[in-house]
């Protein structure tokens, strides 16, 4: 991976030639999943945003699918989205090659969009932002008319933390002892049986951003912003509620955060009695998903930052939902 970055910014700035931004400054955002780097252009006023997809996870028609709801987000629900800008020929998407890296890798250029994360000091009302914007998304998902070439991810229990999930196996997360992993292995075998009866009907399950959390949102001028739409996909919409507290499940006020999420999804749209109950379903379900995931993706600094506690706590977190559910 670290090879990867070094040979990545040299395909960025061959990348930069299909928008006819040769000698734009290329300053390092993200190395996670994408590559990010802010685009400044040396004699322009606004910036962009420049991503660089990893390879094997998005076809063209999954980038293109993305693009395709984030401009629809903006154009039909006024959900402010970063927006993709075409290149010299058109394209939004440009397929670069460079001669010292490995394959091709798909590009997209976004417009840079003003705002900053909520304070994470008191996260009350910003659970209460997410919640609503969520419900405005979900809204929009259910009646949006899908492009022909539509193909995203699926963020069921087979593609969490099942025998397809996207990011590995829950098994391999790290600082997991044999007694924690039973634990964890009997919070899957609960996940599943609820989701099962839970059900996929269409007011329960749709296109999801999957990913909305604090990291995702941008506040502007008392506006709510939108970023990231790499992962979004077809789940259940309270995958949103749990995909909001990535990472901090495990504290003490999260059903508090939760409720103030509930809140202001009510705002907007609405939540059944079954719905709420379900919320830590798939908090515990994404939980796991994000232990696969920082098992497989040792390079990320969010993994290597979280790598010893965050097995740990979510055998904790397992315990507490068998205490509820199991």
């Amino acid at each position: 991976m670290q090879t990867d970055l070094a040979q990545l910014e040299p395909l960025a700035g061959l990348a930069l030639s299909r928008w006819g931004l040769d000698d734009a400054v290329l300053s390092m955002l993200s190395h996670s999943e994408n590559t990010m780097f802010l685009v400044t252009p040396r004699e322009a006023s606004r910036a962009f945003v420049l991503r660089i997809h990893r390879p094997f996870y998005h076809s063209l028609n999954g980038i293109r699918s993305e693009l395709a709801w984030s401009r629809a987000l903006q154009a039909d629900a006024g959900v402010k989205t970063p927006q993709a800008i075409p290149g010299l020929d058109g394209e939004l998407i440009q397929t670069v090659e460079h001669p010292d890296l490995r394959g091709s890798r798909n590009c997209v250029l976004f417009e840079f969009i003003d705002g900053a994360e909520p304070d994470q000091n008191n996260l009350i009302a910003p659970l209460r932002q997410l919640g609503a914007v969520a419900a405005r998304m979900h809204a929009h998902g259910r009646d949006w008319t899908r492009p022909r070439y539509y193909e995203r991810l699926t963020w069921d229990f087979d593609h969490c933390v099942g025998p397809r999930a996207y990011w590995g196996s829950w098994r391999d997360g790290p600082n997991v002892d044999a007694a924690g992993g039973q634990m964890l292995g009997r919070a899957v075998a609960t996940i599943e049986n609820r989701l099962r009866r839970y059900g996929r009907s269409p007011d329960r399950y749709g296109l999801v951003h999957a990913d909305i959390r604090l990291a995702n949102l941008l506040v502007h001028n008392g506006e709510t912003r939108v970023i990231d739409f790499d992962d979004c996909g077809e789940s259940w919409f309270m995958y949103d509620a749990a995909t909001a507290v990535s990472f901090i499940e495990h504290r003490a006020d999260v059903d508090e955060l939760m409720a103030a999420w509930c809140e202001g999804y009510r705002r907007v749209g609405t939540l059944s009695a079954e719905d709420e109950n379900e919320i830590w379903t798939f908090i515990m379900m994404r939980r796991l998903a994000l232990l696969a995931w920082i098992g497989s993706h040792a390079e990320a600094a969010t993994a290597r930052e979280l790598a010893q506690t965050y097995g740990p706590q979510s055998v904790d977190a397992a315990e507490r939902y068998l205490s509820r559910f199991g």
